[in-house]
């Protein structure tokens, strides 16, 4: 898959020498100051996309927060841009909670997610006083109670419901159907029991309802469904139980552009399905607009990042295909070989060159480790640099030291200037933790 035309985002342009460059940084000098593999993150496009969703919905109701969906890439650095222009936090375990704090980050615009959550992290929650606490199953419900009460404070929660939505997405990304780990069932009793449960647990105070149904999606009809079903859910807890529960969380899941056939709705229309379909809702039910929640991860960093690689042996076998060998692969990015997903990619030293090269891109590890399955570059040489496209969510997040490879620095650019944000680890970070027994010795 591939395409004549490169595919640019935010700062993206091919500059006078031919080669790319991003936030005024040519990535051919990225590459020789900071080595690869290295990811480049775009800091206008992130602030760019923070400002739209913020914008957006503001725009269409009342009470809107924004909360950048950790998974998908969290440094501190991007922890100080994201409070810096006003979002809340999502974050799924006491490592990201950590970073938020680290950085100063208000807990009060924290959340804490997760299936499973420890006492642990949920004492840190507590003894941190974050904004909210998602509670995913009826154990839980009770666990935090019985903390919350030893620690004599009062918790704000949110409880998670699996809708019932099956998405357009790959299988590992669907969330928020009835058979998942995620959340108490909609269509079964266990959502009823978890408001229930939660109403008459001592330390917990029930502030709304969250849910998420994926990830990566393009079709905005599920998430109106969503928010149609979520408030006829919240209409029935008030005429059952007498609460009317003022928070709406309906997570994130927005997709972007990986290739040049994806065609993601924009941010606008999405604030625009969202917000008629609540407004609708509310009215049909009688039920006060609640204050909404959203979680974007992916669509505020995904075509934000960068990677870039050096280009290794150019093998070709006759009557079957061209493979281009780069210095990473599975261990910085593993979303190819686990969802089958797409990139697409150029050669940066040679941007302004047409792309006419079919070829395989596979990493330097020990399995078949294909990066990009079938894309066309421009004329391919080993030495040469290899940025592909929209690496910035769920790459160094989900990024391994499998083969004992060191995982890449990440530098932010902007304004012509680049700054590392995560060190390149090293050899000796390899083996820090390693502990030899006395008895090998």
């Amino acid at each position: 898959m591939g395409s004549q035309e490169p595919m640019l985002f935010g700062t993206q342009r091919i500059n006078a020498a031919g080669h790319l460059e991003i936030g005024g940084c040519d990535t051919v000098a990225l590459a020789q100051e900071f080595g690869t593999p290295l990811y480049v993150l775009d800091e206008e496009h992130i602030r760019q996309r923070c400002r739209c969703y913020r914008q957006a919905f503001r725009d269409r109701l009342p009470e809107v927060e924004v909360a950048y969906a950790g998974k998908a890439l969290l440094v501190s650095a991007l922890c100080r841009i994201v409070e810096q222009e006003g979002l809340a936090l999502d974050v799924a375990s006491a490592g990201e909670l950590y970073t938020a704090l680290q950085t100063n980050f208000p807990p009060a615009r924290i959340k804490l997610h997760g299936n499973f959550k420890s006492d642990q992290e949920l004492l840190m929650a507590l003894r941190e006083s974050v904004g909210r606490v998602v509670l995913d199953s009826l154990t839980e419900i009770q666990r935090l109670s019985a903390l919350a009460q030893a620690e004599g404070r009062e918790v704000p929660v949110l409880m998670r419901v699996a809708p019932g939505i099956k998405t357009q997405t790959h299988t590992f990304i669907q969330t928020g159907q009835l058979d998942s780990k995620f959340g108490l069932g909609l269509a079964t009793s266990a959502a009823r029991e978890g408001v229930r449960l939660t109403l008459e647990s001592p330390g917990l105070k029930l502030r709304g309802l969250h849910c998420h149904i994926g990830s990566q999606l393009f079709g905005l009809d599920a998430f109106q469904k969503t928010a149609e079903l979520m408030v006829e859910f919240m209409s029935q807890i008030r005429d059952e139980c007498g609460v009317v529960l003022e928070e709406l969380d309906l997570g994130g899941g927005l997709g972007i552009s990986y290739t040049p056939e994806d065609t993601p709705p924009t941010i606008a229309e999405l604030a625009d399905i969202i917000s008629s379909g609540l407004r609708a809702t509310c009215e049909q039910f009688d039920y006060p607009l609640p204050r909404l929640i959203l979680e974007p991860g992916r669509s505020i960093v995904g075509t934000a990042g960068t990677t870039l690689y050096r280009v290794g042996p150019v093998k070709e076998i006759p009557g079957v295909r061209t493979y281009v060998a780069v210095d990473g692969g599975l261990s910085d990015n593993p979303r190819p070989a686990l969802y089958d997903a797409e990139y697409t990619a150029i050669i940066a030293n040679k941007a302004d060159q047409p792309s006419t090269q079919p070829v395989r891109v596979a990493g330097k590890h020990c399995e078949t480790d294909t990066l990009l399955a079938e894309v066309t570059l421009q004329p391919v040489e080993e030495g040469d640099l290899m940025a592909v496209f929209s690496t910035g969510a769920y790459n160094y997040s989900m990024a391994s030291n499998y083969n004992r490879f060191c995982r890449p620095a990440m530098v932010l650019v902007g304004e012509g200037r680049a700054e590392v944000i995560v060190e390149r680890e090293s050899l000796e970070d390899l083996v820090a933790q390693d502990v030899i027994p006395e008895r090998l010795r």
